[in-house]
């Protein structure tokens, strides 16, 4: 798709079903979607699977999701600071797989670039290891760590043209590039779209290549969100 990506919110939507599989940039509610999250949770979609970083708040970006009940499974690195996750593990509301955060990320990175797998020692002799293939690589025992990829990515930046390059704000970059990759669908939102060949290339992360759709970013700022906690 050569043209311009930029689409309404409600188009995004059709995108979006009960029991599909979302991945969502962000750390701590920094670089989530507000205005697709914020639709997401209006439509009443649920029984999510859901990939990303945490958690996130119990009140902010894609901690909603979760507070609402509105997922089944995450798949993850913490989810401590949102205590509503983990009353809903504990209640077996919600089922949560761990990993930690390096692995995590090259497990999405792995899905993008269609790698069928990374190999890690992390977790080996403890409960990590169960149900995985073991693999030995000079000598040394390893794990095969199967990638993982989405129906659908939803993504936050800071700029883009109608191509779909991104540039991210600071921190707010995260994991934002790599679930841009991962993503059967990848939909950015925006804070401004630009005209193609404003961007400075050298600032372009995420090349248009990775972006099916955007949307325009009516949603509450992360770094509202950010000084409210």
């Amino acid at each position: 798709m050569l043209g311009n990506k930029l689409i309404t919110i409600e188009q995004a939507m059709k995108y979006f079903h009960d029991d599909m599989t979302l991945m969502y940039g962000g750390f701590g509610g920094v670089g989530n979607p507000p205005t697709l999250i914020d639709e997401i949770l209006q439509k009443g979609i649920k029984d999510i699977t859901l990939i990303g970083n945490d958690a996130g708040f119990p009140d902010v970006g894609i901690g909603r999701l979760v507070t609402a009940e509105r997922v089944k499974k995450m798949y993850t690195t913490h989810i401590g600071s949102n205590p509503n996750a983990g009353t809903l593990m504990q209640l077996g509301k919600m089922d949560v797989e761990f990993f930690p955060q390096g692995i995590f990320a090259e497990k999405i990175r792995a899905g993008g670039t269609g790698i069928a797998g990374i190999l890690t020692d992390v977790g080996m002799g403890t409960i990590v290891q169960e149900g995985k293939r073991i693999i030995e690589v000079d000598g040394k025992q390893c794990m095969m760590e199967k990638p993982l990829t989405a129906e659908v990515s939803i993504v936050y930046a800071l700029k883009s043209d109608p191509f779909g390059n991104l540039i991210f704000d600071k921190s707010a970059r995260n994991f934002n590039p790599l679930v841009a990759m991962a993503g059967d669908i990848t939909i950015a939102e925006v804070e401004e779209i630009v005209e193609l060949g404003e961007l400075d290339p050298e600032a372009i992360v995420t090349s248009g290549v990775f972006v099916d759709y955007l949307v325009k970013s009516q949603g509450v700022s992360w770094q509202w969100a950010w000084e409210q906690k």
